[in-house]
């Protein structure tokens, strides 16, 4: 892919979409209603400016900026099925990445919600060649993957972004539902824990996430001692 790049949008407006997406307003009914939403230059969202891979797009967020974050929804304007990923950073910076797939050309959008009901906005288009959402996946040919399904394999790195950074592979095909004769296989529910049983962050899935799905968290420092 082309060199990545941060992209966010100006100031806290309330105004015009700063990414011109015919399908803002439609994004905007789908999701916050009446709700107050702002487009805010806080919410960090890093991705590849050209994505040679429509299967696996690296997106990442931070809305650390922002402070006291209740959850955070990641979107692709373009897709058939445009929701990717909620998460909810209960003890933890709201900072994380995954890898999506992207069926065109889109704006990929990350929205926190503040405690005080407002949504703020940001976001980059991503081109690509597209296809991502509607191709099988590897992993639904594979007998191998019933074996391996959930299968996970994580590592901490201490000190790195806001805290400690734990980044995770799962197995599993993901499966949209949009490829012939195969039906919707997705991850719902994830959750990464203390030693004490504290939920730390609690993530939701969706169809879009990539297959053998890689998440990273940024989560309290000294969580790996």
């Amino acid at each position: 892919a082309a060199g990545r790049v941060v992209a966010a949008t100006q100031a806290p407006q309330s105004g015009a979409d700063p990414l011109d997406s015919s399908r803002w307003d439609d994004m905007r009914r789908a999701f916050f209603g009446d709700a107050p939403v702002v487009f805010d230059d806080r919410i960090a969202v890093t991705a590849p400016f050209s994505a040679e891979d429509p299967l696996n797009v690296p997106v990442a967020i931070d809305a650390t900026a922002l402070g006291a974050v209740r959850e955070v929804l990641v979107f692709a304007d373009f897709n058939p099925i445009v929701k990717a990923l909620r998460v909810e950073p209960l003890a933890a910076p709201a900072a994380f990445g995954l890898r999506l797939k992207l069926q065109q050309s889109s704006p990929v959008r990350a929205a926190a919600r503040t405690a005080d009901g407002v949504w703020h906005l940001g976001g980059a288009w991503v081109r690509t060649s597209g296809g991502g959402c509607t191709l099988p996946s590897l992993g639904s040919g594979s007998a191998e993957w019933q074996q391996r399904l959930n299968e996970v394999g994580a590592r901490l790195w201490p000190g790195v972004g806001h805290g400690d950074r734990l980044r995770l592979r799962i197995v599993h095909p993901m499966d949209t539902g949009l490829a012939p004769g195969i039906p919707a296989f997705h991850i719902e529910t994830l959750e990464i824990a203390d030693g004490a049983g504290r939920v730390l962050v609690r993530a939701e899935a969706f169809e879009p996430v990539s297959e053998n799905p890689v998440f990273s968290f940024d989560l309290p420092a000294g969580i790996g001692t």
